[in-house]
């Protein structure tokens, strides 16, 4: 598995909403600038995490972005699920209900079952609020949300 930019970038730019949550709504241009990303790009990103419900946009004069949900609420696998889809390192776990073929004969299936449970309890434990924390550590800084 590997995550796109796209993922990436979205990551990017909610963790920085998230340390700029008491600012109110914020630009796709103060974004863009503090997080190094091209503005035409965060704008092809923004309505995959406002389908999701994790982003508010407000239009107009003071316009912008800001989390819809608490940075405590929104985890790392709800932005990669909503920016890259499924996050199963198999096709034939993409789905709900597999419907592989090979499903009851496959010797190998267990070894991609377990590495999706681990990848998808690894990223839905670790939330926004935990990276603002860390970069707050890393920084030295005592801003809080």
């Amino acid at each position: 598995m590997k995550i796109s930019t796209k993922g990436r970038y979205a990551l990017r730019m909610l963790t920085d909403l998230a340390l700029h949550r008491d600012e109110g709504y914020i630009s796709l241009k103060e974004v863009s600038e503090h997080q190094g990303i091209s503005k035409k790009y965060l704008e092809q990103i923004v309505p995959m995490l406002n389908r999701s419900g994790i982003l508010r946009t407000n239009r107009g004069n003071r316009g912008g972005y800001m989390l819809a949900k608490d940075p405590k609420d929104c985890s790392v696998g709800d932005i990669l699920r909503a920016t890259e889809g499924s996050l199963a390192p198999v096709s034939c776990l993409d789905l709900e209900i597999n419907d592989c073929p090979r499903l009851g004969s496959c010797t190998t299936l267990y070894i991609w079952e377990g590495l999706y449970e681990k990848v998808r309890e690894y990223l839905d434990s670790i939330t926004l609020e935990d990276i603002v924390k860390h970069e707050q550590e890393a920084s030295g800084s005592d801003y809080s949300i």
